[in-house]
């Protein structure tokens, strides 16, 4: 253990640093609060064994400090040392936060016994601060997986509320309009019939993979459907959303992928895009729009960008 020593007494601190050394210990000894406090600062300390009264700071008042600076995956064991046992004097530093007390003149074996009680409750606090990690770590990782697409790596539908339910909180200090691009894969149960459903989640994971690509820091992927994605795109005009859907549609087209019942022979996507902007409609019409414009580009002969893109 790393140990910080805070004696005013000479005597008192040779003993503290003598038994704690025979121990293995690593110690640090300083003469009064003040300095055993900016050491404390400046390193990680498993133990401190404090004087109570010291000219400066006193005892009470590190103890208070070293309490005040305790983190969460880091427990300081504190220990006082007074020159009596008065009940009153022991409850005011159980009180600042301390573990155990030691009283003057200074036993050596009683220091040590304390010492073993400090390893295993530091010990104690390092396994259970690891647990607290690992627990949070999980819970971190569950909450993401709930709000993951396990096929494609996307956003789900649970994910887009919430984010939607955000954007209308945070719509008046947005500074630009946002796009909803609304994609869907062109003939995709035929696609499913021919070459069965396993082919067809790798087709779904092969789009989802490009449209994550294509995505900005402030941009957001969804899975919408069965083979329908949403991609929301932050600060982003009406014509600079087409251009983008084009980007995304010829993206997919180029990695031709064989399919039979396509137009061209390969998995193509068809998309809508609207516009949202703070105060023109709600968030539920913006995205109506959107599927309303992938119903046209669908109906116009699919493989296609509506609004088209400008040239």
């Amino acid at each position: 253990m790393r140990i910080l020593i805070a004696e005013d007494d000479a005597a008192s601190r040779l003993i503290i640093e003598t038994v704690v050394r025979q121990l293995g210990h690593a110690v640090l000894p300083t003469k009064s609060g003040d300095e055993a406090w900016e050491a404390f600062q400046k390193a990680d300390f498993d133990v401190v064994i404090s004087d109570r009264s010291m000219p400066g700071m006193d005892g009470l008042e590190l103890c208070r400090l070293v309490r005040s600076r305790s983190e969460v995956n880091k427990y300081t064991y504190f220990i006082f040392v007074t020159s009596s046992g008065d009940r009153r004097r022991v409850l005011d530093a159980n009180e600042a936060g301390a573990d155990d007390y030691l009283v003057k003149p200074l036993d050596a074996d009683q220091l040590a016994t304390r010492l073993v009680v400090a390893e295993r409750i530091t010990r104690l606090h390092g396994r259970l601060a690891a647990q607290q990690t690992q627990l949070e770590l999980l819970n971190g990782q569950l909450f993401q997986q709930a709000r993951t697409d396990s096929l494609t790596g996307l956003y789900n539908r649970l994910k887009l509320r919430e984010d939607l339910d955000r954007l209308v909180v945070a719509a008046e200090s947005l500074t630009g309009p946002y796009c909803a691009l609304m994609i869907d894969i062109d003939h995709f149960k035929s696609y499913n019939d021919a070459n069965g459903h396993l082919a067809g989640d790798k087709v779904l994971a092969s789009v989802a993979s490009v449209l994550r690509q294509g995505l900005r820091q402030g941009d957001h992927g969804y899975r919408f459907g069965g083979e329908e994605f949403l991609l929301v795109l932050e600060s982003t005009s009406l014509e600079e959303g087409c251009e983008a859907a084009e980007l995304c549609r010829t993206a997919i087209e180029d990695l031709k992928l064989p399919h039979a019942s396509g137009a061209n022979s390969v998995v193509t996507i068809s998309v809508g895009v609207a516009q949202w902007r703070q105060g023109n409609e709600s968030v539920n019409s913006w995205l109506k729009q959107a599927d309303i414009a992938l119903y046209h580009a669908k109906s116009l002969g699919r493989n296609r960008v509506y609004p088209p893109a400008p040239a």
